[in-house]
């Protein structure tokens, strides 16, 4: 999948590529609205994450040319501004979707993931399964051995996360990066706190420490178990 990001930001901007990469997307970025307007014209991508505040064109003039021209890949535009009259002029416009800022990585990556799914790409399941753990993204619920589990919407974001790299051992930062977003303050215990009220729901009751569907890798991170 050929992603065009159209941000200003130099150090977002390479946060989100390196994100992005590693949901096994192919990120190329535009730092100006002159030059993402060319790249969007010339290349082939199948989508656009387009910041609202470029220099050079304006995200929403940038998609409205876009359209003017007949190019109609999807489009995700970021914005600080995310009130209604702003959101409605850029969809008027022609903008698919719209994230404000300071966001969540995983959230930005399910509505990509959600523009891509209504331009009828292949894309990979929308429920995730881990032994007894089944996590249905598009409705947003969570089984665990057949029984349902209520979940927060940042409880569900970083169990999402953690089902996703199934294997994987995630570290604290990377956690943050993806469930709180690029914006997070990187002090305190949230990560720890929410690992722990995710055990809380998910583990049998009475079950050790040792033995939770969580596991804590010592000096490193936090894996979900497979087996």
């Amino acid at each position: 999948m050929r992603i065009l990001l159209i941000e200003d930001e130099a150090r977002l901007a390479a946060i989100m590529q390196r994100v992005l990469r590693g949901e096994r997307f192919d990120v190329e970025i535009a730092a100006d609205g002159l030059t993402g307007l060319d790249l969007a014209l010339s290349g082939t991508y199948d989508a656009l994450i387009v910041d609202r505040m470029l220099p050079g064109l304006e995200g929403v003039e940038l998609i409205r040319r876009l359209r003017a021209e007949g190019v109609s890949t999807p489009a995700l535009v970021l914005t600080a501004r995310a009130d209604l009259p702003e959101r409605v002029e850029g969809l008027n416009s022609g903008a698919d979707d719209y994230l404000g800022k300071p966001f969540a990585f995983e959230e930005l990556i399910a509505r990509l993931r959600a523009l891509l799914r209504r331009a009828d790409r292949p894309l990979e399941p929308e429920t995730l399964r881990i032994g007894d753990l089944e996590l249905d993204v598009a409705h947003h619920t969570v089984t665990n051995a057949g029984e349902p589990v209520d979940l927060t919407q940042r409880e569900f974001v970083l169990l999402e996360t953690l089902m996703r790299h199934r294997g994987q051992v995630l570290n604290r930062d990377e956690l943050l990066e993806r469930v709180w977003g690029y914006d997070a303050d990187p002090q305190g215990n949230v990560v720890e706190l929410y690992i722990h009220y995710l055990r809380r729901k998910l583990d049998p009751v009475g079950s050790p420490a040792a033995s939770s569907i969580i596991r804590t890798v010592r000096g490193v991170g936090y894996q979900l178990r497979v087996s």
